[in-house]
């Protein structure tokens, strides 16, 4: 494939008001870039404000995790909103974290939308074009990340990036997409079968379905994903790291990976 460097985030500020989710504090020394829930799905002020400082100081990525207003349901819910909602919904959440990214000295550099409703802008119009018209009019400098689908093609319409991520802790299907978690093998339990598969996206560009077939992803993995929620997610990044620096993979940031992929984009453009 070309590119020797991938981008490891880990969905962050998932946590509300008393109730812990995840181990933040830990995942911060295993990952290059962040996706922070605004608090729509999860998250509130307070861990918003908590979340962006510890990654300013730590000098990690900041990025947008907008998703459904469903704290009940996690985001994972699908609700039957109007295109304007969706809209609205995300731009209210971009301005939130953006604030907190301002008063810390950050910057954000990736929208990554949660749960159903990122999952369902894959392939619903929609969702699609809510959530980028939403991102487009607040900033175009925002890299959005996405699997390939109609989310990644609007996108592009509106001149926005795209950063097509691998989600580590999750099974495939032969289509090489991620299956439902009810599914079987939805959920990856093993921390160094989840560091295996990584290194193989990495490499090659394939990864192992469910029913055991190795397919193509379809689309190069400039990020790899650890959900915070998920009940190993320590052992998974640790296992996750070692897997990458024991096949010599640079685990950088998503915007140095972008730029590194363009440069061997353009290099290939010339010696044609």
């Amino acid at each position: 494939m070309g590119i020797n460097s991938v981008a490891v985030v880990a969905d962050l500020g998932e946590s509300f008001g008393n109730y812990t989710i995840g181990d933040d504090g830990a995942l911060l020394g295993l990952v290059t870039s962040s996706n922070i829930a605004c608090g729509f799905h999860a998250g509130d002020p307070r861990i918003m404000d908590k979340t962006v400082a510890d990654c300013v100081e730590r000098g990690i990525e900041l990025g947008a995790h907008p998703g459904y207003p469903d704290l009940v349901g996690f985001g994972r819910r699908l609700i039957e909103a109007t295109e304007e909602e969706i809209r609205t919904d995300v731009l209210y959440q971009l301005g939130a974290l953006d604030a907190f990214a301002r008063v810390h000295g950050g910057t954000i550099s990736h929208v990554a939308p949660h749960g159903r409703m990122g999952s369902i802008a894959q392939t619903d119009a929609k969702h699609a074009r809510a959530i980028t018209d939403a991102i487009a009019a607040y900033n175009t400098d925002y890299i959005v990340i996405c699997q390939r689908g109609l989310l990644a093609e609007e996108s592009r319409k509106r001149g926005l990036e795209v950063g097509y991520v691998f989600l580590a802790d999750r099974g495939y299907g032969d289509d090489g997409m991620p299956v439902s978690r009810s599914h079987e093998g939805g959920l990856i339990h093993d921390p160094e079968l989840i560091g295996r598969r990584s290194a193989q996206v990495v490499r090659e560009g394939t990864v192992l379905s469910v029913d055991g077939n190795v397919v193509p992803l379809g689309h190069d993995a400039d990020v790899l994903l650890l959900h915070g929620d998920h009940p190993s997610v320590l052992a998974n990044g640790i296992a996750l790291r070692a897997a990458l620096d024991a096949e010599g993979i640079n685990v950088t940031g998503l915007r140095d990976v972008l730029a590194e992929k363009a440069a061997k984009g353009a290099e290939a453009a010339l010696a044609r």
